[in-house]
């Protein structure tokens, strides 16, 4: 057996090669288990992505067994999955010191199905305590860096994933976003990040599965083509929850013309958002690339006011939080091992009356019917995907931008609110750099089941920019 590329190379491949190589034969899963964990080694003490890392040998010795030329989408590809996925004899902590030495028993269902493709499980991606908050740092791991500069946040909650996507030490990685955890970290780290349609990835049949409909897992990535890969894997229904999409082949409109497409671009909302400087005109400049290609950029009015939004938002979050994780609050000894952001999050929930979460539900459904009508004018919509450039690693989160001073400690990331509180596909894609050099990216989405079109899009822009071939210089 031959390979193609030389070991230090091979982490610089992206994902549909590799794993066209080893299904082949030209590319051993040994060889490419070696050359990740040695990029890991080199490169992971500085950035601190990848946590709970399989001992080289294990791995090596799992990577010998794998046929690759006979297996599943995955075999043989080394991928560490996002330390709130439980996974199966693997350390999960959630970030959290309350489960510091977990191992679990059984997988949760992304995990599942990344073994079930043939994908080798090497460890985890770190993320804030219990995701809560862009930033990804916390007691059991500390902070994930930027590999762009390594005194900066790598945003969150996927931050891990993000940042060992950019510093090559991973071809694929899952994420998962209820407010932006997948599109914050996607901009951060000069990546791709895809929020599926709700229902499009489906969660495990445990606890709420009818009203806990704010976050999704979603697939990460160096192009839109490895993310249609790697979603083609984690999409699909689950029988033992409700709502979920069918899955497609994610990469049949790939090639299409996006000349006459039309795309409206809602800046910062008329205002609504505060956003640092050169946020926008960074954005404004990827844009004008889509027009370049064909499409028609219009700016857009809000069609939506920003503070209902907010308001259904964080009264909805508040409730599904206190639901899940009362126990983190009510119990002493647990409270006292608990982020305050997160304990901050649970008591607003905790206070909540029905009454205010439903009206909160009303104004979801307000919005959802809004933003439908305003697809029938539009392919799709575009945001900034942060409101704030890479942030200092030792701040726990930006209290002010642009002289607004924030009220919550996740307000500097209400951009990403319409987007998830309708639910819809929107592809987080890289949108250039500060003049300092730090990554932004923005958000392309469309109405809820155009998972496909909103990639194919993304795929002709990568083309004709391909943003994530700019190294970071550190590495």
């Amino acid at each position: 057996m031959t390979e193609t590329a030389t070991a230090p190379s091979l982490t610089d491949r992206d994902a549909v090669s590799l794993v066209s190589e080893l299904r082949s034969g030209a590319l051993s899963p040994v060889a490419l288990m070696e050359a990740v964990l040695d990029r890991i080694e080199a490169v992971n003490p500085q950035v601190n992505a990848i946590v709970s890392l399989r001992p080289r040998e294990e791995l090596l010795a799992e990577a010998s067994t794998v046929d690759a030329t006979s297996g599943g989408p995955l075999a043989g590809l080394p991928i560490a999955v996002k330390d709130l996925v439980a996974t199966k004899g693997l350390r999960t902590t959630w970030g959290s010191p309350l489960f510091a030495d977990f191992i679990p028993a059984a997988d949760d269902l992304v995990a599942a199905r990344l073994r079930a493709a043939g994908a080798i499980l090497i460890g985890k991606t770190n993320t804030p305590e219990w995701g809560h908050g862009s930033h990804s740092f916390n007691p059991v791991h500390g902070p994930t860096r930027n590999p762009y500069d390594l005194g900066r946040s790598a945003g969150g909650s996927s931050g891990g994933a993000g940042a060992a996507l950019a510093a090559r030490m991973l071809p694929l990685a899952d994420g998962s976003d209820m407010m932006g955890s997948l599109r914050n970290p996607a901009a951060f780290n000069n990546v791709y990040g895809f929020r599926p349609s709700w229902g499009l990835v489906p969660k495990d049949a445990e606890g709420d599965t009818f009203l806990s409909t704010l976050s999704t897992e979603g697939p990460m990535a160096r192009s839109p083509r490895d993310v249609a890969l790697l979603l083609s894997v984690l999409a699909g229904p689950n029988p033992e929850v409700p709502f979920c999409r069918p899955a497609e082949d994610y990469t049949a409109r790939f090639g299409d013309s996006l000349r006459g497409k039309r795309i409206g671009w809602l800046g910062n909302w008329c205002g609504a958002y505060a956003t640092e400087p050169g946020i926008l005109e960074t954005c404004e400049a990827a844009l004008a690339v889509f027009e370049e290609l064909g499409a028609i950029v219009e700016p857009l009015a809000p069609p939506f006011p920003a503070e209902k939004l907010w308001s259904s938002w964080t009264t909805l979050r508040a409730g599904l939080n206190a639901g899940a994780k009362r126990a983190l609050a009510t119990d002493p000894d647990k409270r006292a091992l608990t982020k305050p952001e997160s304990l901050w999050e649970i008591d607003q929930g905790m206070t909540l009356s029905a009454e205010a979460f439903h009206e909160a539900s009303k104004l979801r459904s307000a919005w959802y019917k809004r933003a439908a009508r305003t697809f029938e004018r539009f392919d799709a919509l575009v945001l900034p995907s942060a409101q704030v450039w890479p942030f200092p690693v030792d701040w726990r989160w930006p209290e002010e931008i642009a002289g607004r001073k924030m009220d919550t400690y996740h307000r500097w990331m209400e951009v990403v609110v319409p987007v998830s509180l309708a639910g819809l596909p929107c592809l987080g894609l890289p949108a250039g750099f500060s003049a300092s050099g730090l990554p932004m990216g923005m958000q392309l989405f469309g109405p809820t089941g155009s998972d496909a079109a909103i990639l194919a899009m993304g795929d002709a822009y990568h083309a004709a920019t391909d943003w994530p071939n700019r190294r970071p210089p550190v590495l």
